[in-house]
């Protein structure tokens, strides 16, 4: 998704991506990107867990207004199944 973000960007459209694999995103290297730790093929949390996936969205559109540095990985030091999301 690095890949493509920097192209969108490119035409003016900021981007974020939502990351849960770190490596990868180090050496794609995209405009701005929230890091969750959480497992392989949730970025956005826990099936039907409405509150987390939405807290998860309001972290990705509040970095993606916050970051100007291009390339910065804003971690989010949620714990996977361990935090308490409000709707």
């Amino acid at each position: 998704m690095g890949l493509i973000q920097r192209e969108v960007e490119k035409a003016g459209i900021p981007t974020i991506g939502i990351s849960i694999v770190r490596q990868y995103t180090e050496k794609v290297k995209p405009p701005r990107t929230i890091f969750l730790k959480w497992p392989f093929g949730h970025p956005l949390g826990e099936p039907h867990n409405v509150a987390q996936q939405r807290s998860v969205l309001k972290k990705a559109l509040e970095a993606l207004y916050a970051v100007d540095t291009p390339g910065t990985i804003v971690d989010i030091p949620w714990r996977w199944r361990r935090e308490r999301y409000h709707g």
